[in-house]
């Protein structure tokens, strides 16, 4: 063997054992090895591995719905045209991949039947190794972006199909780039769950059913008029169309495609529902309403609606807003006519898996059924589902639409018995109703714990926002100084990145952006994207983001986080269900509803002073965390030097306790003026020290938004339902303390007992209990003037029998005396 040779050799060698040590990402993403990382913050920290993005993937889009058929690319990773992909998602579900002209890697997303981000591993080998590694976003349908769905055109006349007056073409539409092909095909396919409920037999089922057109030119469009389907396909009530290539036969699975939203199949339904859709629909309803009869009784384990609009609205940590019934989209409510805006409970109930959903109206005043057909319905299977998803009742939307929304087509859209659906699902109203507390941060930065302690606290580090260790719930903050437009630093610090986590799970952190206009948001230290999706299930957490400057997160015990950009500085409001009573610790006190104890130190030292600006300072710096514990991102040099290699709490910041006073300063006035009313030192404070308005408006706006929240938490007194008498009927669907409801009785009736009744402080009504009962000074009466009326019927008829009788003898006298004159003529 040449030299040549050999050193060939020695650097295959050497080559072969750098990456047998570890200097390769394949297999090893998200580890940080020894001479280079295939971390998530390694981008940042300029030290990946050379072939990071070959083996550590990101693609485009990363989202699609739980229905599949999203063609997805694979990023920076190489692909040959003799690459055989295989897509795996989850480890065990598998899709076949293409190569594109361009030499760019495809997935296509399968069937999923859960909500989430799922692992996803890509192989180039048809299947041997999966050496890339990624993640994919699989979404409810209802929280899909509708650029990636089908539009089912006037949803009403598809719902309602069949039923009297409705009838001719059905129209859908949809984006053509979605699906990259000449021709489509336009195909049926269906939900159904078999098996005995709450066993392990239980199982949901997705099916293609048949194709309603084949080989159609891809024009966006398609109308078509349904004909019933003969069984077994009608016995499919529940599905959605897909739109897919025609070059793949009919129903193949995991092929590009785009699909409707599921709704209630009307249109193909058999013929005795087209031919008495009312009658159809009630033996439906009569038939659920026996199987629910032999189901467990979930209502129990649900929790209570807000009694309010503006508690629901607050109550962000449980409370989410219902797609099907939003105010700030116009209140377009199907199945809650009357209703302005509907929430869902976020988590569902722990054994059941069941869901509630609270509706208002545009007083604000919870809508319940007994009082109208648009009220507050628990749901026996959530609608989002609930991990660990995959079987009913925990299948997201689908689960949902077999036990609780099909049943309201039966009962109440498809015909009038809507007694026998809220007999099932009634309204739970308010009154076990338990609200939260909010602690809030906010400005520079200005905290108010969760009984009312205000304060400031200017230290340079990462501290303890709040945590409770019986809940397993941490939440810390890091705070760096406010620096001025012109690049100096001041005296003062801002909230800048707040991390938390429950139990085991993600880690979410959320911070500044760079640049400082939005906030960016990390899972475990990897960056999230909202530009495609605003709502993301996460392991053990939720997060919400709807736009770059607000993040919500929401965990299994019902605590929020809402996190708001406001003017550069970071506004974090914690809120925290009745659990956390009494167990919780940090820089937003021991929520106990005493103020005295929520300067306590992390070594269990009090500050009772609020205005000693010096023991305050010492308070805050008790609370600084540790490496050990911290949950923060330490992706840059900045961060690493001045916050993982520094000393928690720099001791050698002190900021400036005191409002910088002088009376030549022109931005003295202008913060006057800005900063009136409650909460004006903090507004004042923060203009004059980061010589902001801006900042000192976003201060204010702050404070001023958290007092709000603080007014709609306030709790409220309910007496609940109050139901009308028997025979009578009732004024009033308030039951919230000072409500007046007044009771009146049918014709023929009369009211005993309280005809107004008045909800107390108590949670009690006032007076005496009201009934309706039949009116029998009222019958004598009527009596009386119906034998009154009888009498003088007789007399009128025997006197004018009388006059008859008269007449007629005269009549009759007068003939005989005729009769004699005429035989004296003759």
């Amino acid at each position: 063997m040449g030299r040549a040779s050999y050193l060939a050799v020695i650097l295959i060698c050497l080559v072969s054992s750098g990456r047998i040590s570890g200097q390769s990402c394949e297999g090893k993403c998200g580890g940080k090895l020894e001479s280079c990382s295939c971390h998530a913050t390694c981008a940042s920290l300029k030290n990946c591995c050379a072939d990071y993005g070959e083996y550590c993937v990101d693609v485009t889009p990363y989202s699609g719905s739980i229905f599949g058929g999203t063609d997805f690319v694979v990023l920076k990773a190489t692909f040959n045209e003799s690459s055989q992909i295989i897509c795996r998602f989850k480890y065990e579900i598998t899709t076949v991949g293409y190569v594109d002209t361009d030499n760019r890697g495809h997935c296509i997303s399968p069937l999923l039947y859960e909500t989430g981000l799922v692992p996803l591993q890509i192989s180039t080998d048809n299947g041997t190794t999966f050496s890339r590694h990624g993640a994919w976003l699989s979404v409810h349908p209802g929280k899909l972006d509708p650029s990636f769905k089908a539009t089912i055109v006037n949803a009403t006349q598809w719902q309602y199909y069949g039923t009297p007056k409705v009838g001719g073409p059905l129209d859908m539409t949809w984006n053509t780039s979605q699906v990259r092909t000449e021709k489509v095909n336009i195909e049926l396919w269906g939900y159904m769950e078999k098996g005995d409920p709450y066993s392990e037999s239980w199982q949901g089922k997705w099916e293609y059913l048949y194709s309603l057109g084949r080989d159609l030119p891809n024009s966006g469009a398609f109308s078509f008029v349904p004909k019933t389907a003969r069984k077994p396909f009608s016995d499919w009530e529940v599905g959605c169309l897909r739109i897919s290539p025609s070059t793949h036969p009919d129903g193949t699975w995991n092929v590009q495609a785009v699909w409707t939203e599921d709704h209630a199949l009307a249109w193909h339904l058999e013929d005795k529902f087209r031919q008495d859709s009312a009658a159809w629909a009630l033996d439906k309803c009569k038939a659920w309403d026996q199987l629910e009869e032999t189901l467990p009784d979930f209502l129990s384990e649900i929790i209570d609606c807000p009694c309010t609009l503006a508690q629901a609205r607050a109550d962000t940590g449980r409370f989410h807003t219902d797609y099907g019934c939003d105010i700030e989209k116009g209140s377009v409510c199907t199945y809650h006519p009357g209703s302005v805006h509907c929430v869902r409970a976020i988590q569902a109930s722990p054994k059941y898996a069941a869901g509630q959903q609270c509706c208002y109206d545009y007083t604000g005043a919870q809508v319940l059924t007994d009082d109208s057909i648009g009220g507050s319905t628990p749901d026996r299977a959530h609608d989002w589902g609930s991990p660990p998803f995959v079987k009913p009742p925990r299948v997201p939307g689908f689960s949902h639409w077999i036990y609780d929304v099909l049943s309201f087509y039966y009962c109440c859209l498809w015909s009038d018995n809507c007694h026998y659906y809220f007999k099932r699902r009634p309204s739970s109203d308010c009154r076990t109703y338990q609200v939260l507390k909010a602690g809030v941060v906010f400005g520079d930065p200005h905290f108010i714990t969760f009984d009312g302690v205000s304060y400031s606290f200017n230290g340079k580090g990462e501290y303890t926002i709040m945590a409770s260790e019986s809940k397993e719930l941490t939440i810390q903050g890091r705070t760096e100084p406010v620096i001025l437009t012109n690049g100096s630093m001041v005296k003062a610090t801002k909230l800048s990145a707040v991390a938390m986590r429950e139990g085991t799970s993600d880690i979410i952190e959320v911070r500044l952006g760079n640049p400082q206009d939005h906030l960016q948001v990390l899972q475990n230290q990897t960056s999230l994207s909202f530009s495609e999706q605003s709502w993301m299930d996460l392991k053990g957490v939720y997060v919400f983001s709807p736009n770059p400057t607000n993040v919500t997160v929401m965990f299994p015990s019902g605590a929020g986080v809402e996190l708001r950009l406001r003017g550069g500085t970071m506004t974090t409001t914690v809120l925290l269900p009745e659990a956390f009573k009494d167990f919780t610790r940090g820089l937003l006190g021991k929520m106990n509803g005493d103020p005295k104890d929520d300067l306590v130190t992390s070594d269990g030292q009090t500050e009772s002073d609020q205005g000693n600006a010096e023991g305050l300072f010492n308070f805050g710096a008790s609370w600084a965390i540790l490496n050990e514990s911290t949950l923060f991102t330490y992706d840059s040099e900045h961060l690493l030097n001045s916050y993982l290699h520094a000393p928690k709490h720099d001791a050698s910041f002190r900021p400036v306790f005191s409002i910088p006073e002088d009376p030549n300063d022109p931005l003295g006035s202008q913060a006057s003026e800005l900063c009136s009313g409650e909460g004006f030192l903090y507004c004042r404070y923060d203009t004059l020290m980061a010589r902001s308005l801006e900042m000192g408006n976003a201060t204010r706006v702050s404070f001023q938004s958290h007092m709000s929240v603080v007014e709609d938490l306030e709790p409220v007194v309910s007496c609940g339902w109050l139901s009308p008498p028997t025979n009578g009927k009732k004024e009033g669907t308030r039951y919230l303390q000072g409500a007046v409801v007044k009771l009146s009785c049918d014709s023929g009736y009369v009211l005993r007992g309280s005809e107004e009744h008045t909800c107390q402080g108590t949670g009690q009504w006032s007076g005496e209990t009201t009934t309706c009962v039949t009116d029998h000074l009222m019958g004598i009466v009527v009596g009386s003037v119906i034998g009154a009326l009888a009498l003088i019927l007789m007399i009128v008829t025997l006197i004018i029998n009388s006059r008859q009788h008269k007449r007629e003898t005269a009549a009759s006298a007068v003939s005989d005396d005729g009769q004699d004159q005429i035989s004296v003529v003759f």
